[in-house]
């Protein structure tokens, strides 16, 4: 009787299967063992292909860093563009929040996150941003978006509306805030991307000259 054949292997299929158990299970219980049962081969077979465990966390960071558009950079307006980066940059990774604490290390040596740093420091300057502002600007933006991407704020409250009416008059409707989890967190972080952008703005004619007003259709800042 022939051995069975082992399935085969590829970087991509490791790092979507990785991903997949990482999305399910979290940080915490991934490992190389349980990545290499679930794709049916024996461990060593996944260091063909990654040299590390962290390697291989490093290659579904990066994956997930690369559906992030930072397209806007360049082609449109700085104010609209970091607004539209930071909604695409929350989505990308409101949708994978376990490896949110690996990703934001920083971007190290992967390349997708290292295209989009590029990105938006060389959007920034070119926009007449000083360096060490765009600097800052891409930095603030990474503690904004990931911190935001962590949790959910109305997750954060037990759905016990008598827990709250003795001693926290002012959370006597906190109970209902998982109902309406995405509105609420998805709504803070947009008054706060919008908070930020103008202040940033207002910075901005005070270091560097007036701003042009907004194209039509544009955010409002």
């Amino acid at each position: 009787m022939p051995r069975p054949r082992q399935a085969l292997l590829s970087r991509q299929r490791i790092i979507e299967t990785a991903a997949a158990l990482i999305d399910a299970d979290g940080l915490g219980a991934f490992s190389t063992r349980r990545l290499a049962a679930e794709l049916g081969v024996r461990g060593p077979s996944l260091y063909n292909h990654f040299a590390t465990k962290d390697e291989i966390l490093d290659a579904v960071a990066d994956s997930i860093t690369a559906q992030v558009d930072v397209s806007s950079f360049g082609s449109t307006d700085w104010r609209e563009a970091l607004r539209r980066w930071g909604l695409s940059y929350r989505a990308a990774l409101a949708a994978h929040p376990h490896i949110v604490p690996h990703l934001a290390r920083g971007p190290g040596r992967r390349p997708a996150a290292l295209a989009m740093a590029d990105a938006v420091y060389g959007g920034l300057v070119d926009a007449g941003w000083p360096p060490a502002r765009a600097t800052h600007i891409g930095a603030l933006m990474r503690y904004f978006v990931t911190g935001s991407a962590l949790g959910s704020f109305a997750r954060g409250f037990v759905e016990d509306p008598g827990f709250y009416a003795e001693q926290y008059p002012h959370l006597t409707q906190a109970h209902r805030l998982v109902e309406h989890q995405r509105s609420v967190d998805e709504g803070a972080f947009t008054l706060g991307l919008d908070a930020l952008i103008e202040g940033l703005a207002h910075t901005y004619e005070r270091m560097v000259g007036p701003l042009p007003p907004l194209p039509s259709g544009a955010g409002a800042y």
